[in-house]
């Protein structure tokens, strides 16, 4: 059965409007790496910091949570987070300033975006784009 003849699925024109993502939540085996971390890349942090159990950075009209979640086990690939940036070079000069390690160097990719990879203290693997003009 299609989603559109399931009677428990709402039809379209009652779904709500999406406008967006406000938040992303990670964990954070170490909050004040991970916090120290995002700050150097330029996240404002709102809510939290270093000593807490959760903390709020502002990502242009966004934010990411961090939860306090001791290392008990690696976790395996999960996914990435995609954040836009003005100018890629420029944060990919930044993270290595701060000898912070890039999975990849700044490249053009074929679906329109510049971009590198890297991961953040805990292991979430981060990309970075801006559009192609």
């Amino acid at each position: 059965m299609s989603q559109t003849n399931d009677p428990n699925y709402p039809r379209e024109d009652t779904l709500p409007l999406l406008t967006g993502i406000s938040a992303v939540a990670l964990a954070a085996n170490d909050m004040a790496e991970s916090v120290s971390f995002y700050r150097a890349l330029g996240f404002e942090l709102t809510y939290g910091g270093e000593t807490e159990r959760f903390s709020t950075l502002r990502c242009g009209a966004s934010f990411l949570n961090l939860v306090e979640r001791p290392q008990s086990k690696p976790h395996e690939w999960w996914g990435r987070i995609i954040f836009h940036v003005a100018d890629v070079d420029d944060m990919y000069r930044r993270a290595l300033s701060r000898n912070f390690p890039t999975e990849t160097k700044p490249r053009d990719a074929e679906w329109g975006e510049r971009y590198f990879h890297m991961l953040d203290p805990a292991g979430h693997q981060l990309s970075f784009a801006m559009p192609l003009t």
